[in-house]
């Protein structure tokens, strides 16, 4: 049986929580930026208001 590679499962683990806080990072510089009311979609984009979200059913 192979021994487990606790390295290789450290650096990944290292790995996600820099990517997330780069992430994070990224995300709070872009809110600085555009200003607390502007939406922002997850492609930061400019969300439409005009526009709803999710289209009505039935409509």
């Amino acid at each position: 049986m192979a021994t487990p590679n606790y390295g290789y499962e450290k650096r990944q683990k290292e790995l996600a929580k820099k990517r997330k806080k780069e992430d994070k990072l990224k995300d709070k510089n872009d809110r600085k930026l555009h200003g607390p009311g502007d939406d922002i979609d997850s492609d930061g984009n400019a969300a439409d208001p005009a526009q709803p979200a999710v289209p009505q059913a039935g409509a």
